[in-house]
């Protein structure tokens, strides 16, 4: 259930040792974009499973738009997930993530996560500072400061900033640059095709892609995500599957609310 928690932050799944050159040109992987995807008040829920057999548990995601006291607008993005069934019996599972994106920039603004995995938890906050471009990262008490590139996303910002990139949906595969805890790495979207889609929610004219973790100018092929997003300018995650030791996670959309 730990990798069904992790899948829906998508393109952080067992990337090991990850790195970030200074000259991978981060700026043109993180292109400035205009959101025609999402809005406040979209929330999509999942069905988590191990290779479509067993329930494993369930997800959420939510957007809400917001003003800061500042007069900055921004998007606050939150995703629940916890384990049911008999996953529940011997490893409890209670995720709660969250993303704040500038509403204009489409980048992180911070990023905090409370997980409850089993005995064990954890927690984590990242603020980002897009013109020094440098991230804090608070952990345990413990506070680092790491270097990024130019409009960096965090793990789940990252989906909703690839939902609106039309390079993607038209066919061409991109790179995004994600920071998560102390790493900074490069993610490829590769366009795979389309298809058709049957879930719960409904039948959805799809494209398909896949994620590879980039580090070192070396394409590992590790960590592996296939992501079905629907055909359309709202561009919502329908389906996603990660291979692990024995089977598959599989995350299945069951209802979805797309806005105000």
């Amino acid at each position: 259930m730990r990798t069904a928690s992790i899948i829906l932050l998508l393109f952080i799944a067992g990337a090991p040792h990850p790195v970030w050159a200074k000259d991978n040109q981060g700026a043109l992987n993180n292109t400035k974009t205009v959101n025609r995807a999402f809005k406040s008040g979209e929330r999509l829920q999942y069905f988590v499973s191990w290779s479509k057999l067993l329930k494993a548990g369930v997800a959420t995601m939510e957007v809400k738009r917001e003003t800061t006291p500042q007069g900055r607008d921004i998007y606050r993005i939150t995703s629940f997930a916890r384990s049911a069934g008999i996953v529940s019996a011997f490893y409890r599972v209670r995720d709660r993530v969250q993303s704040v994106m500038d509403v204009k920039e489409l980048c992180s603004l911070s990023y905090t996560v409370d997980q409850v995995h089993g005995k064990r938890k954890k927690k984590r906050e990242m603020l980002f500072d897009h013109e020094h471009k440098t991230v804090t990262v608070t952990e345990n008490s413990s506070k680092s400061t790491y270097e990024i590139p130019a409009r960096a996303q965090d793990p789940l910002s990252s989906l909703y900033y690839a939902r609106t990139r039309d390079d993607l949906a038209a066919g061409e595969s991109i790179i995004v640059d994600i920071h998560e805890k102390d790493k900074t790495w490069s993610v490829e979207l590769q366009y795979i095709g389309k298809e058709t889609v049957k879930t719960s929610a409904g039948k959805f004219k799809t494209f398909k892609v896949k994620t590879y973790p980039k580090y070192e100018g070396v394409f590992q092929h590790k960590g592996e995500i296939d992501i079905w997003f629907t055909d359309d300018d709202r561009r919502i995650p329908v389906l996603m599957k990660s291979k692990v030791a024995l089977g598959s996670i599989v995350v299945t959309l069951e209802e979805m609310k797309v806005g105000e």
